[in-house]
């Protein structure tokens, strides 16, 4: 680990289905928290088509900003899921089929109805590239340098990165606290600075929600750093009392 600089990854989802809007994405938090465990924060999303072109100019792109780059979707047996060719294309990459991969395939499918072309498509990778494990399916994720390519089936998703866990480089893990408060955010925003510039080494974000016919907010500090988080929550909830709202901790 590495504490004196911050790690950032990058995040391509992939899928017609998801900007669609038909179906709802949640690799987007889970990957996230789970980053976060390992030091490392996601810093960009990009939500592509299932289109050659843009998942390769997607991984490209943030793939060259930040130390890590994932992607989710498109590795399956349909003609449509394309983010390996896309992705070998736009790095200038022959698609084999990974040996290792194809004796997984075999081994899940001898009692499902054997390996067809179909689901052999997922034994593609990028030449030089590894395989993560996938506990829930067989078919594996792939590594390729600091590109990892996941599964777009949310819990398949979660097993290939559970079998990542504690193998990435990474700095402290981003902490954080909520405090919460009834009160419109217009209202303490300079209070809201204030602190924040007071506090070196933490960040405040301010969520508001409108609840019960009230109006309140969650305000997130952030640090990676304990010691200065307590510090910078105790002056927040301080402030607020004396501005005449009362803090709610750990939030509303």
């Amino acid at each position: 680990m590495d504490d004196t600089r911050i790690w950032t990854a990058g995040l391509v989802v992939i899928g017609d289905e998801i900007l669609s809007g038909r179906t709802p994405d949640r690799n987007v938090a889970q990957i996230g928290l789970w980053l976060n465990l390992q030091g490392i924060r996601l810093a960009e999303v990009r939500i592509v088509a299932d289109d050659m072109a843009a998942i390769g100019e997607a991984v490209t792109a943030l793939g060259a900003r930040h130390d890590y780059l994932f992607t989710t979707g498109g590795i399956g047996p349909t003609h449509d899921d394309i983010t390996v060719e896309a992705i070998a294309a736009a790095l200038g990459l022959e698609v084999v089929i990974h040996p290792r991969a194809r004796a997984v395939l075999e081994e899940y499918y001898a009692t499902r109805g054997g390996l067809t072309e179909a689901r052999l498509r997922m034994a593609r990778v990028p030449a030089g590239a590894e395989l993560i494990e996938n506990r829930m399916s067989g078919a594996p994720g792939i590594r390729l340098g600091n590109i990892f390519i996941l599964a777009g089936v949310p819990h398949i998703a979660a097993q290939m990165i559970d079998a990542l866990t504690g193998t990435l480089e990474g700095g402290r893990p981003l902490l954080s606290a909520v405090v919460g408060c009834w009160v419109p955010e217009s209202e303490v925003a300079e209070l809201l600075r204030e602190t924040e510039r007071g506090h070196a080494g933490c960040q405040i974000g301010s969520y508001p929600f409108f609840r019960e016919g009230r109006v309140g907010a969650n305000f997130v500090i952030r640090s990676t750093e304990q010691e200065l988080l307590d510090r910078c929550a105790e002056a927040l909830v301080a402030a607020l009392g004396e501005a005449g709202y009362q803090a709610v901790i750990a939030g509303i």
